[in-house]
């Protein structure tokens, strides 16, 4: 019944997004849409890029794009290796909404991530493969590698505090030193508002987390 109305990649993702697969799990199908909703929207985000993207025109994806796909490789290989399969449908879920917020067009980027699917969604992952211009299959595809340059953050946002009370927050490079995160705390536009007539005492720099503004 559920295979009929949903379809086995349904009823094969729900089972493992239920819980570790050593763990007893109440058999429970109330929550079995959801899982289907993943599905059409990963199918609709891959049918998007497949007709509208060019092999032979291929632009370079975007920073955020690259960023998506890398932790998804990473996470679900890391998941996959410990058998925690329930946390790695997750991971597919966010980057599924990343991508598509982000309009994604590239097929550099689904190729992988079709790959990746293929043993949550292996009827899926076929068909979308063979619509990629495959006539191999999907499981014979070599397993996407996660290069960590692009997990790097280009950005740190920390916090600022005024004795030790957080007011509001400052976005700063991530190879930023500490005399230009002090500089950008003691000059923001918001510093004189908190500082009541205070003396600044010193300035404490939790490094990409907090900016404590000693007042006396």
């Amino acid at each position: 019944m559920i295979v009929e109305k949903f379809g086995a990649d349904t009823l094969r993702l729900y089972e493992m997004f239920l819980g570790p697969v050593e763990q007893a799990k109440p058999w429970d199908t109330n929550g079995i849409d959801g899982s289907h909703r993943f599905l059409k929207k990963f199918w609709n985000l891959a049918q998007s890029i497949i007709s509208q993207s060019n092999p032979d025109k291929e632009s370079t994806p975007s920073p955020a794009e690259m960023k998506a796909l890398h932790k998804l490789i990473k996470k679900v290989t890391e998941d996959i290796e410990s058998f925690s399969y329930n946390t790695a449908i997750p991971a597919f879920m966010i980057a599924t909404n990343e991508l598509s917020q982000l309009k994604c067009q590239q097929r550099a980027i689904l190729e992988p991530m079709v790959i990746l699917i293929a043993p949550f969604a292996p009827h899926i992952a076929e068909e979308l493969w063979e619509e990629l211009g495959h006539t191999t299959s999907v499981c014979d595809a070599h397993w996407p590698e996660f290069n960590e340059k692009y997990l790097v953050e280009d950005t740190v946002k920390m916090m600022v505090a005024f004795n030790g009370k957080t007011r509001f927050s400052i976005d700063f490079p991530a190879d930023a030193d500490n005399a230009t995160i002090e500089a950008a705390a003691r000059g923001h536009e918001l510093t004189p508002k908190y500082l009541e007539d205070k003396s600044i005492i010193k300035v404490i720099i939790v490094p990409k987390r907090m900016i404590n503004i000693v007042m006396k």
